[in-house]
């Protein structure tokens, strides 16, 4: 699942015990924080037993399930006294089940206001905490959010005295003390009602809440600014209009503008490493390695922000090609968990959608955004050595937003000011 990837949440299996599985036949559907994925098998036979069911959170390397392949391992029979203590630890299993069940009905967290990863929800869930209970709880993490540890102290501290009161996030300043540890439970958000009977209400999935998420943590975290500037893509529009249908044949892929304009951020990155950085609390965090991130549409719409590694290191071919392949298997739902880690700076291109220029949302921790408006034919003032005159040009915005904690509009304003002057500079007979 890739390096930076720890756990991922089981969604749906494919295949029931019993059933038979080729080789590279999904066998289920798992999910991370960013991204949903299917699992294949590497191995052709009958799946005998699975391990994790449905909405439970497992940890990379865990075994998930075992696939009983032809001419398997040929194991000893278990003794009558293994088997019998075997039966008795099954017996009190599904007793302890049952007693869960009984006690902890299931929780709808989504009603919170607050943002709480799979992991801790499932961890709430497992152990019957509440949804009161989990909104109460102080958490360590980044903007207060609960993290595994602190769920997991708060039920082990829970075990050892049942009757020990939550801890809440102390008073700041000169607050007062208030009996808000005593006042009971705020009642969970009934889902809206239709007043009319004719409007729908639609439950967001579970894409749409952690964008949801995201984009509130974003915008309460960084100081969003933005910097607008118009270059003249005309020499790019012609080249490529010239070299496409050879580029398609030779090379056996697309040519859209997408790549040439990640060529041209890539360099002003290496230009402007001060882009190209991190915020983690009080301390910023320089990259090596500049990884480009490119906003993709999923096919229930939602967007997904997939990432090009070492985008400075490719020439115009392998870039397109990288586009190409991430924003195909983007439309197919085939990502990977860790075609998404990693990016160190993004790009979106508001023109697909006829935008001219937009104010993108920074993709934490990053610090900057560059939108791609629509490309358009306008008429310019053109300088040449016998004067000026009014001529017809393609012309685009770049929107670029950036974090100005960090990042000051000298900064900002350059860097965007390089990726014009790239682009503006392009050599129309240039090969590819």
């Amino acid at each position: 699942m890739g390096e930076s990837v720890a756990e991922a949440t089981i969604t749906n299996w494919l295949k029931k015990v019993g059933e038979h599985i080729a080789a590279d036949e999904a066998v289920l559907e798992i999910a991370t924080d960013k991204v949903d994925s299917e699992v294949p098998s590497e191995v052709s036979g009958i799946l005998s037993e699975i391990l994790f069911k449905e909405n439970d959170v497992v940890q990379v390397g865990q075994t998930i399930a075992y696939i009983e392949t032809e001419g398997g391992v040929v194991v000893d029979a278990p003794s009558e006294a293994t088997t019998a203590a075997n039966d008795d630890i099954t017996t009190i299993e599904k007793k302890v089940d049952a007693a869960r069940e009984a006690v902890a009905a299931p929780v709808d967290f989504s009603a919170s206001e607050k943002f709480f990863s799979p992991l801790v929800k499932n961890i709430a869930k497992e152990e019957g905490i509440t949804l009161a209970e989990l909104e109460a709880l102080s958490g360590t993490g980044k903007d207060g959010r609960v993290t595994k540890t602190d769920i997991l102290e708060y039920v082990k501290e829970k075990s050892q005295n049942p009757n020990a009161k939550l801890q809440t996030a102390p008073a700041t300043g000169n607050q007062q003390p208030t009996t808000q540890n005593t006042q009971p439970a705020t009642a969970q958000k009934a889902a809206p009602v239709s007043v009319n009977g004719q409007d729908e209400v639609v439950e967001m999935d579970r894409m749409r809440k952690l964008i949801s998420g995201y984009m509130v943590q974003s915008v309460q975290t960084s100081a969003h600014v933005q910097s607008f500037i118009e270059i003249d893509v005309t020499n790019i529009v012609k080249w490529r209009d010239k070299v496409k249908a050879a580029f398609e044949k030779r090379e056996g892929e697309k040519l859209t503008f997408t790549p040439i304009f990640m060529e041209a951020v890539a360099k002003a990155l290496k230009d402007y490493p001060g882009m190209n950085i991190s915020v983690d609390g009080e301390y910023i965090i320089k990259k090596k390695n500049i990884n480009l991130g490119m906003a993709a549409a999923l096919p229930n719409g939602n967007l997904i922000v997939p990432v090009i590694k070492n985008a400075d290191q490719l020439n115009l071919v392998g870039m397109a090609k990288a586009v190409n392949d991430l924003g195909n298997r983007a439309k197919a739902g085939k990502l990977k968990p860790d075609d998404t880690q990693g990016g160190t700076y993004t790009v979106t291109n508001v023109g697909t959608f006829g935008s001219v220029f937009g104010t993108p949302i920074i993709n934490q921790p990053q610090v900057g955004i560059l939108a791609l408006g629509a490309i358009r034919k306008v008429p310019a003032v053109i300088e040449t050595p016998e004067g000026d005159f009014i001529g017809i040009r393609q012309k685009m915005f770049l929107s670029h937003s950036y974090d100005h904690r960090v990042v000051d509009g000298a900064l900002g304003g350059s860097f965007v000011k390089r990726v014009a002057e790239y682009l503006e500079a392009f050599d129309p007979n240039r090969d590819y």
